[in-house]
């Protein structure tokens, strides 16, 4: 589960041999959401709200990252860390 950046103490995920749609796992304390880059909407499991507005909003202004990274897993290649 290569990890590619920490928001607010949430940690960024990818896992391999994911399906579509492009999405990245978003990882705080027992709360783990599963989240779909292109919109922003949360496939599957949940996050504190204040978490989850925060990691939206990073997502937002990471999409390019966050899609090569998704890239990069498929291939089956590291994805680079997203730098804040």
């Amino acid at each position: 589960m290569p990890v590619v950046a920490i928001v607010d103490a949430v940690k960024i995920e990818f896992y391999p041999d994911e399906h579509p749609p492009p999405h990245f796992h978003a990882r705080y304390a027992e709360f783990i959401a599963q989240i779909e880059i292109r919109t922003g909407r949360v496939l599957r499991g949940s996050l504190p709200p204040a978490k989850l507005r925060r990691v939206l909003f990073w997502a937002d202004k990471h999409y390019i990252g966050l899609m090569n990274a998704w890239t990069a897993v498929e291939e089956l290649r590291k994805p680079e860390k997203i730098d804040d």
